[in-house]
């Protein structure tokens, strides 16, 4: 197939386009390097220099694609709080101005990269795709408006749409000499600010809030292996059913709390990682843990990375090579 990936030089993106490109399908990038790489992208694919709003430059009428999978967006909850038309403008609106040109170009198929952020603070563990959609920050509520629209374009243009529900993704894809992992810019998220701390290029790690109601107080958060998410998106792309709009979340069904994350961290580096703790983030939910038994009955996806030390080790492994040695 021909397919148009957007953010492909991201983390996840660009692990999506190798994996596309393995698997023999012809793969047209969409990334004006906002906040992905160019050190990410595929040299096999062809790179569109441009933002989302211009899709439709690329996704002509008689350009013969077949798919579009979505991964442009920015995805910093506590940023888009503060600048939240960011937020509506990137993700919210790019993406409807994608659909019209996927609509335009008769584009068959359509994976999103939606999130758990949808759900806000779950009344049911582990989560389900029905439960209650409630977004607590201004990002999960630009992804949910997308996923609605979807549904709609799905209903109303025979678009045949998946979106996968990710909730906290790690590790690194690691295949010869191509590495890619997490590099974002500032990073917010726990296992690479963690290996940063081991490494000595930070004196601390801060967690926020220790008296929830968990195992030792830290938040509860479900994570994936960033190869066991991007499998998700090939099996999806194929699975994608015309006039149906069909929602999946991607997680282990396990929870890791904060502590036993950086104990891992501790383990796998071998390096000590002193940590500090700090008040509890508003809008933070105590425990966020997928049920993926859907995509695991419909889609036939099993992750096959499933453990802390499985993302973690390869966490590390890219960055001792691609930002430690390099820095």
């Amino acid at each position: 197939m021909k397919l148009l990936v957007t953010g492909g030089a991201g983390y996840i993106g660009s692990v999506v386009t190798r994996m596309l490109l393995d698997a023999g399908h012809e793969v047209v990038v969409l990334d004006d390097l906002r906040t992905g790489h160019r050190a990410a992208l595929a040299p096999d694919a062809t790179w569109v220099d441009a933002p989302i709003h211009d899709a439709a430059q690329v996704l002509t009428p008689g350009a013969g694609f077949d798919g579009v999978l979505h991964f442009a967006a920015l995805i910093a909850a506590g940023e888009s709080m503060v600048k939240p038309e960011l937020y509506w403008h990137n993700n919210t609106v790019g993406s409807l101005a994608l659909i019209d040109a996927v609509r335009a170009a008769r584009v068959p198929r359509m994976v999103f990269s939606s999130t758990a952020a949808v759900y806000g603070n779950p009344a049911e563990l582990p989560i389900p795709e029905t439960a209650v959609k409630a977004p607590t920050n201004t990002y999960g509520a630009t992804k949910l408006a997308v996923d609605m629209a979807l549904t709609s374009e799905a209903i109303g243009h025979d678009l045949a749409a998946v979106s996968l529900r990710y909730f906290n993704v790690a590790g690194a894809y690691l295949s010869g000499d191509v590495a890619i992992g997490e590099r974002h810019d500032p990073e917010s998220h726990l296992i690479p600010i963690a290996l940063d701390v081991a490494a000595g290029r930070r004196e601390k790690l801060q967690l926020f809030g220790d008296d929830y109601p968990t195992v030792d107080g830290t938040c509860v958060r479900d994570y994936i292996h960033v190869e066991d998410l991007a499998r998700a998106h090939l099996l999806a792309l194929t699975a994608a059913v015309p006039s149906r709009h069909r929602i999946y979340n991607l997680g282990n069904g396990t929870g890791f709390t904060n502590r036993q994350v950086v104990d891992v961290v501790r383990e796998v580096t071998g390096r000590p990682v002193p940590v500090e703790m700090a008040p509890r983030r508003e809008g933070d939910p105590a425990e966020l843990v997928a049920s993926s038994a859907l995509a695991r009955e419909e889609l036939g996806w099993v992750p096959e990375k499933p453990t802390l030390h499985d993302m973690v080790g390869d966490a590390w492994a890219f960055y001792r090579t691609h930002i430690l040695e390099r820095s």
